[in-house]
């Protein structure tokens, strides 16, 4: 026992074990994906009759009761008569002659039989081998994952150490002697039957009914329990009976609710009638609580009762709503069943029993991640099927394996007819029965939280599909998909490719059951070629099929073709055919909708058609084909749009085939470029971002901004590095009349210690989208200023300090000034122009005369006048510090209303792309993107399906998942080879042009080059040669350094241009200038020795 809840377990366990009470043995009862194994595996060897066939099955106590309809429906599945171009796995593995009413096995059943058989569900594990190859044991998929090589772990009583681990086995080695850690293994347990839950309540209640001493020796005499056990037992009852008045036995449910650690709500339904009780007690809970209060409830059941947290807005739950009556708890539980993962887990074990999940490879373990997606799109395809044989199946196992509905049912009419009574209590805390409950419930949600925090960001980020799909307007496909791949599927489609091509008459029986009715010169077409005629061949398995009534020859728009025998009725009533003599009934009886089936068909095995070409298909009038057509795509089973290249009229297709050759088309788009070296990207991007342009004026500095807006840039380099080197003779007073105006909007995104910080940039009406909302400060000014600004609009200098004051609290410069740039760098506050940014960037101090009141909210006496004695409120003078001119504002207006997170996204990857041209996960990571590149990679996925972004892998080095502009890659292409002579390209380190430290790693060099604020790169060819560090004290260099001394030249431009006053340098890659060979060589371009190095100034 691990904890006093399983004691009492176990001593009523080893009470009924001395009175030889056993409990109830129940075999299986009509268990299907057994007998579809077994089916298969009986014809793979041997022909069967149906009849002998039932009746073979039903000497067996599990199937005495099969009816025939039931095995028809196996039978069914295992012929084929489940789409398997929907599910390939759905494939027939018999051939049922229902004429003869004969079952054989196909080409591969006794293969598939003998490496898939065996009942015990697949969970992955890894095989654990010495080196020898010698099988040490298993273990769990995801304790594999969390370990490495060199660990230790225990297995059995010895302790191994992990050598090797491959995708399928761990190899390892002994080590005795070491500590180890313990394995762990997932699965779920039976739970407690019935029969053990009453013996356990009847235990306790007669427990607690018997005094001290008799109880304490019942449980030594008759349970096993020595002296300190049977003393813990007990004393766990009455602590149970202490903290809720009641503990739980077979005629008593206590339900307790307490607030846990945080203060929601729990509550616990304690019960002992175990886990086979209280799972679909649970189910139905859920669905009614669901219902009731309109979210999903947590909720989770064990053994001992069944355990839920109540959602904030509710506070109390009536014991009522916790009952259910007996006549309606088993349809409520079996309506709830497909919802649950208990269902999805068992419909995929069901399913790999059956044969429709085999393994790829009988002698390598297939992941349990990957067992899951396939049984995913199976459940999928199997829902649109209600007799489906493995639902109904795992429909049986859960209801009557997993779960005692009977029980249940019978203690709901034991608490309705008061047989069994209900105790509800509040209590501070858990109860001793509670706890155990919630330890379970610990270890569910542990781990729930573990996903990387830009992961859960992006996950609450979801994007609404429809709305990026209105977002993103209508979508035609002429101009994206290519003629040829379309041309090259349909062939794939058609069976007309080697390799799909049809060997044998049970191969083609599948092209007449997937494509539908074909004639002699088709079928010949597409069937393998061998020696001598293939017409004569394909005639005899035609001929055979035809009198296996597998087929059936009928007249079809004037052609005499072959067609499956259970599409008779539908080409019967849907296109007029005339049936042949002798049909079995199953396959004359009407289905629903014949004419969209077949419509369904010829989409699923053609690319874009038209409604003609259905009507000349099947010899019907186009009319009603079209209708048909058009309801299927009203219904979301087809698409309609433009999409053969060179057509003129909008086409149907699949949406599956769609799919397919919108891959297929991306696939040869991305397969056109070569990955470019990653020095390319480095000369790709000034040219794209246009460093160097030449143009001049307002409009130009608009398309610059235009281009930048949204990327956090430090203030110190945005216009002297930034906007200066995208054009000619940058005037500040640009920019101000820009902002001034309102076309443009700065915000802080960050202080860069004490007097830089970064900013961006943004358009006003882009701002809502570029713009992330702020993290709020916290502090008594900070709040004076922020209300002041909310309630009385934007505010200058003396109103912010008069807010202060206001509110009594400390309204020197200093302070006001100081919580006013945290609400600048944090992004809450604005101001009408730039010049008290470059203010502050400059480091300025205040400009008017500093006071320090003696105490907060008072000056002296004298400071109420000014000089001419005109009244000023407190004596504030009419003059602020330049770092606090101009006029401020909030934030918040600007960014409301509050675009739809699809609709910032879309924002975001557009701008991502104008700016960059090539977008890699390397690039939103190093702009700080809100959700990392998972929060604008499912927008960057749509405009690539859309013909705006082509995806490849352009840029080596960098991550496989990369965006482009057309035009963009065609450039970078343009970039592979550098121009000749091409002069040197210096950057700030943090421009957005400038990759190297973000998007693309330093080259190695001897110093420690980085990505920092008023720091300068000299590219050359796309390669860094030095790194001029912030105020031009000291270098960085590269390889390329010594060989070029362009560079030098690059660095003494910085001064020429006025971006920077002198350089002084006194270390080059931590060394004393004057100790390298390089001060040499800056002394013959110019500079001159001075007390802290090498100093060169216009």
């Amino acid at each position: 026992p691990k904890h006093r809840a399983d004691l009492l377990e176990a001593a009523a366990v080893v009470e009924r074990m001395h009175a030889g009470e056993v409990e109830h043995t129940r075999y299986l009862r009509n268990p299907l994906d057994v007998a579809a194994q077994q089916i298969v595996a009986m014809c793979a060897m041997d022909d069967w009759t149906v009849e002998r066939l039932a009746t073979v099955l039903r000497r067996c106590a599990a199937f005495a009761e099969l009816s025939d309809d039931v095995l028809h429906s196996v039978l069914e599945l295992l012929s084929g008569t489940y789409p398997a171009e929907e599910f390939s796995e759905l494939r027939p593995r018999v051939v049922w002659d229902r004429a003869a009413g004969v079952l054989r096995g196909r080409a591969g059943a006794q293969r598939l039989a003998v490496t898939n058989s065996g009942t015990i569900p697949d969970r992955g594990l890894f095989g654990v081998f010495l080196p020898d190859g010698t099988r040490v044991g298993e273990l769990d998929e995801e304790m594999v994952y969390e370990s490495r090589v060199g660990e230790t772990f225990l297995l059995g009583a010895t302790t191994w150490r992990i050598v090797d681990i491959t995708f399928e086995r761990v190899v390892v080695t002994p080590a005795p002697g070491e500590l180890g850690k313990m394995p762990f293994w997932h699965g779920d347990g039976p739970g407690r039957p019935i029969e053990l839950g009453r013996a356990v309540g009847s235990l306790v209640r007669e427990l607690r009914s018997s005094g001290h001493d008799a109880a304490a020796a019942r449980l030594r005499q008759r349970c096993g329990l020595d002296e300190s056990a049977a003393g813990n037992l007990l004393a766990y009852l009455e602590d149970q009976a202490e903290a809720t008045g009641a503990v739980p036995d077979d005629r008593t449910v206590v339900v307790e609710r307490f607030r846990d650690e945080i203060g929601d709500w729990r509550v616990c339904v304690l019960t002992p009638f175990g886990a086979q009780v209280h799972a679909p007690w649970g189910v139905a809970l859920q669905a009614r609580l669901r219902e009731a209060w309109g979210t999903e409830v947590d909720l989770m059941w064990g053994d001992d009762g069944i355990v839920m947290r109540l959602p904030e807005a509710v506070d109390e739950l009536v014991v009522d709503d916790l009952l259910f009556d007996p006549d309606e708890v088993r349809d409520l539980v079996v309506a709830r069943l497909p919802e649950t993962s208990m269902f999805a887990s068992r419909f995929r074990e069901c399913a790999a029993r059956a044969l429709l999940l085999p393994r790829r490879r009988p002698d390598q373990r297939t992941p349990l991640w990957q067992q899951r997606q396939r049984a995913a799109d199976l459940l999928s395809v199997a829902a649109k099927y209600p007799s489906f044989p493995v639902l109904l199946e795992t429909t049986r196992e859960c209801l009557n394996d997993v779960f005692d509905l009977p029980a249940l049912v019978e203690l709901m009419a034991d608490l309705r007819n008061r047989r069994v009574r209900v105790v509800a209590v509040d209590t501070a805390q858990a109860s001793p029965f509670a706890q155990s409950l919630l330890f379970s419930w610990i270890a569910v949600y542990m781990y729930e939280g573990d996903a990387p925090l830009a992961e859960r960001r992006a996950a609450a980020l979801a994007l609404d599909r429809d709305l990026l799909r209105d977002l993103l307007g209508a979508e035609e496909l002429r101009e994206l998909l290519d003629a040829g791949v379309i041309a090259d599927l349909e062939l794939e489609l058609q069976r007309l490719v080697a390799g799909s091509q049809a060997r044998d008459a049970d191969e083609a029986h599948d092209l007449l059951r997937v494509l539908g009715p074909l004639t002699l010169d088709e079928l010949v077409a597409r069937t393998a070629p061998s020696a001598g005629s293939d017409t004569e061949r394909v005639s005899g398995w035609l001929r055979a099929l035809v009198e296996q009534r597998r087929a059936i020859e009928v007249r079809l728009a004037g052609r005499d073709v072959v067609a499956d025998s259970a599409d008779a009725a539908r080409l019967r009533d849907a296109a007029g055919a005339a049936l042949p003599v002798g049909l079995p009934a199953s396959s004359t009886e009407p289905v629903d909708d014949p004419l969209g089936d077949l419509c369904v068909r010829y989409a699923r095995t053609h690319g874009p058609f038209l409604a003609r070409d259905v009507a000349g298909w099947l010899g019907m009038g186009v009319q009603p084909v079209a209708a048909r057509l058009a309801s299927l795509v009203t219904e979301g089973r087809l698409l309609r749009g433009e999409f053969r290249p060179g057509g003129a009229d909008r086409e149907f297709c699949d949406a599956e085939v769609l799919r397919r050759i919108r891959r297929r088309c991306l696939a040869a788009l991305r397969q056109e470029v070569e990955p470019v070296p990653p020095e390319a990207l480095a000369r790709f991007l000034p040219q794209w971002q246009g460093v160097g342009g030449r143009r001049r004026g307002v409009d130009a500095l608009a398309d610059v901004v235009a281009q930048v807006q949204g990327a956090p840039v430090a203030a110190s380099v945005l216009e002297a590095d930034v906007l200066a080197c995208r054009m000619a003779g940058y005037k500040p007073a640009e920019l101000d009349q820009l902002c001034t105006s309102g076309e443009i909007v700065w915000v802080g995104a960050g202080a860069l210690g004490a007097t830089d910080g970064r900013v961006r940039l943004a358009f006003r009406d882009q701002a809502a989208l570029l713009v992330p909302a702020a993290e709020s400060c916290e502090g008594a000014v900070h709040d004076a200023l922020r209300d002041r600004l909310r309630d009385g609009g934007a505010s200058f200098w003396p109103d912010l300090v008069a807010a202060a004051q206001t509110a009594s609290l400390p309204y020197d410069t200093e302070t006001v000034l100081a919580a006013l740039w945290d609400l600048v760098w944090a992004g809450e506050v604005t101001n009408d122009s730039l010049a008290p940014l470059r203010a502050r960037i400059a480091g300025h101090r205040s400009g008017g005369s500093r006071r320090q009141p003696s105490r907060a909210g008072r000056t002296s006496s004298r400071a109420g006048r000014s000089r001419r004695g005109r009244l000023r409120l407190g004596g504030l003078s009419a003059t602020g510090p330049p770092s606090a001119a101009g006029r401020w504002s909030l934030v918040e207006p600007l960014l409301s209303p509050q675009p739809a997170p699809t609709e910032s996204a879309l924002a975001r990857a557009h701008q991502l792309l104008d700016r960059y041209g090539v977008v890699t996960r390397e690039t939103a990571l190093g702009e700080g993107q809100e959700g990392g590149f998972a929060g604008v990679y499912p927008v960057l996925k749509a405009l690539e399906e859309r013909g705006e972004a082509r995806r490849g892998y352009f840029v080596a080095g960098l991550g496989a998942a990369q965006f482009a502009l057309p035009g963009a890659v065609d450039r970078l292409r343009g970039t592979r080879t550098p121009e000749p002579d091409a002069p040197p390209v210096v950057l700030a380190a943090t421009d957005p042009a400038q990759p190297y430290g973000a998007a693309l790693a330093w080259p190695d060099s001897p110093g420690r080059p980085a990505r920092t604020a008023g720091a300068h790169v000299v590219l050359a060819d796309g390669l860094p040669l030095v790194v001029l560090e912030r105020g031009g004290r000291s270098l960085t260099t590269f390889e390329g350094a010594e060989s070029n001394d362009a560079w030098i030249e690059a660095i003494i431009g910085l001064v020429k241009d006025g971006r920077l006053r002198k350089l002084e340098i006194g270390k080059v890659d931590g060394t004393a200038v004057r100790e390298t060979p390089w001060a040499a060589r800056l002394e013959a371009a110019g500079f001159t020795s001075a007390y802290k190095g090498m100093l060169y100034r216009t």
